[in-house]
């Protein structure tokens, strides 16, 4: 069949839709090491927590057969989003009200909207492209755009540190914005590096989108307060240039689907009426799920007490088991602050990282290969072949056999090519 230009687009070659289907496919198989999805960890208080509120709807009189008989508005979940506004206004002074938030089917389609809103065509035939200040970025931006060229990308610095750990920073010295931005974003934490940007680094990004009045849009999937999966200080904040992106994803809901954006209101009227074009309204079964427990503030618990310290412990054993493993080969992690991903580079590897990939992917082990998390960077950069990501959220004992088979196959390439 002919397709148009945005059929073809949507149909070609991507790195997101490359990682669902070889995640889609590994998870038919038996044996395989899956280190390569955003898959959280099987958390049995977080389970219970939400099987409890499951099972608090079904005894209820009509809450289940509302919750499936009713469409929501098309900004979503009102009670959710109204009990979501309580919780950040009181506890973290949110200036904010029900008119700055609106709820979309997963943060890959809130991205889909507001960098299509904010980048691209515009009818006086200027185009905008959104600003990326920190590659390596999250691969699922990438192919978001209805049109070609919506990124630009920047070079990190890179500072080395103790125990063969590095950490990308924004290099502030060679970030120009020209009249052709946007919008600037960034991820915190960053997948795919678990970086998380400095609070001087978030007042810098900030004051240079006020003085351009563009929006700071920020990543806050993996981030405080909930999920909270974060190793170090990261103040939960929203101001009027911030377009502000969470999710019910990493707290163990991946199947609800809860994106939620918090922003101006123009911003949210304009996701509202993408909503309803796009699917009417979305999804309430995350908002519903996880009403109680925002209300209650239980929310916050289990991310400070059940959800952070799971994460933090499973990094700190693969760091230690990568350290044992990868011993006399030149690599280097990427400092593990928040998310549930290690990024590893390979100094001078002889081989790619796409090479890897596939013979990784051969033995039963899936990563992900790290050129595609370069989204709007055109400039040639060697590093960005010899870089992987994995995950480190599944069980101790798959994740300690891939980091094996990993350490197997990066010698081998390196003594063999």
């Amino acid at each position: 069949m002919n397709f148009t230009q945005f059929g073809s687009k949507f149909t070609g070659d991507s790195g997101i839709l490359r990682l669902m289907d070889d995640l889609g496919r590994a998870a038919q198989q038996e044996g395989v090491i899956m280190l390569g999805g955003g898959n959280p960890s099987r958390i049995p208080q977080a389970e219970e927590a939400f099987r409890t509120a499951m099972e608090r709807m079904l005894d209820s009189e009509e809450g289940f057969e509302r919750l499936i008989g009713n469409y929501d508005g098309p900004a979503g979940h009102q009670p959710f989003i109204a009990a979501l506004v309580d919780l950040l206004r009181t506890e973290y002074g949110w200036e904010i009200d029900e008119r700055n938030v609106v709820l979309t089917n997963g943060s890959q389609t809130a991205f889909f909207f507001l960098f299509n809103l904010v980048a691209g065509a515009f009818s006086d035939g200027s185009r905008k492209r959104i600003l990326l200040p920190l590659a390596p970025e999250y691969i699922g931006y990438a192919d978001v755009g209805i049109g070609d060229g919506l990124f630009t990308a920047r070079r990190p610095q890179i500072d080395f540190l103790d125990g063969r750990l590095f950490k990308y920073r924004v290099d502030f010295a060679g970030l120009e914005l020209g009249d052709d931005i946007g919008a600037i974003c960034v991820s915190r934490p960053t997948n795919p590096t678990g970086n998380v940007l400095t609070e001087d680094e978030m007042d810098h990004l900030g004051c240079l989108a006020r003085e351009r009045g563009i929006p700071l849009i920020v990543d806050n999937a993996y981030g405080a307060p909930f999920p909270g999966i974060i190793y170090t200080e990261a103040i939960p904040r929203w101001e009027p240039h911030m377009i502000m992106c969470m999710s019910l994803s990493k707290l163990g809901m991946p199947g609800a689907r809860t994106g939620i954006i918090i922003a101006p209101e123009e911003v949210t009227q304009a996701v509202t009426g993408m909503n309803a074009v796009m699917s009417l309204a979305p999804g309430g079964l995350g908002g519903a799920l996880a009403l109680d427990a925002v209300r209650t503030r239980s929310i916050l618990r289990l991310s400070a007490e059940v959800i952070k310290p799971h994460y933090r412990r499973k990094a700190e054993q693969a760091v230690a088991r990568l350290r044992e493993e990868m011993e006399g080969v030149d690599y280097f992690i990427h400092k593990p602050e928040g998310a549930f991903f290690l990024w590893l580079w390979f100094r001078g590897m002889p081989i790619s990282c796409a090479e890897l990939y596939e013979r990784l992917k051969a033995r039963g082990v899936v990563v992900v290969p790290g050129h595609y998390f370069f989204p709007g960077l055109d400039e040639p950069w060697q590093h960005r072949y010899e870089c992987i990501r994995m995950s480190y959220a599944g069980a101790d004992d798959k994740v300690e056999a891939g980091i094996r088979i990993i350490a197997e196959e990066v010698r081998r390439a390196y003594t063999e090519g």
